[in-house]
């Protein structure tokens, strides 16, 4: 665990009134990186609104959306770069990148949903961190 994966925890124990994680998986994931990157915080949590559960369609894991957009955000557009990310997480999960996929797979092995997304969100902070600490982005640790 770094510091990252444990605000994007602490954070994601504030709950709405409906029960769910105030904020999403892909918010969680994109915030986080905003001071140490220098972009807008704020701006990042309005950006990443309509990725949860897979952009509310069971695409792409929010996570996994929220990592590429914080490569993205901190300058890192070689495909490479996205697609070292993209490989980690899908050797990872029987090759799967969807929400609807990882939380069957989830599922069928008896796992409940939010500490799932949760892990899933611990993940794809941790192979970020990967990425911009070997590009000098983040320092090292």
């Amino acid at each position: 665990m770094s510091r990252y994966t444990d605000l994007a925890l602490e954070r994601r124990r504030c709950l709405t009134p409906e029960g769910r994680p105030a904020w999403n998986c892909s918010q969680a994931v994109v915030t986080v990186f905003a001071e140490d990157l220098g972009y807008d915080e704020d701006f990042a949590m309005k950006a990443a609104t309509f990725f949860r559960g897979g952009m509310q369609i069971g695409s792409v894991c929010g996570a996994v959306t929220g990592g590429l957009m914080v490569l993205g955000l901190a300058g890192l557009d070689a495909p490479e770069t996205a697609n070292l990310f993209l490989r980690k997480i899908r050797n990872n999960h029987s090759r799967l990148l969807t929400c609807k996929d990882l939380l069957q797979l989830n599922a069928e092995k008896g796992g409940e949903k939010i500490p799932h997304c949760n892990s899933m969100i611990c993940e794809c902070i941790t192979a970020v961190e990967e990425a911009l600490r070997a590009a000098g982005k983040l320092p090292k640790e």
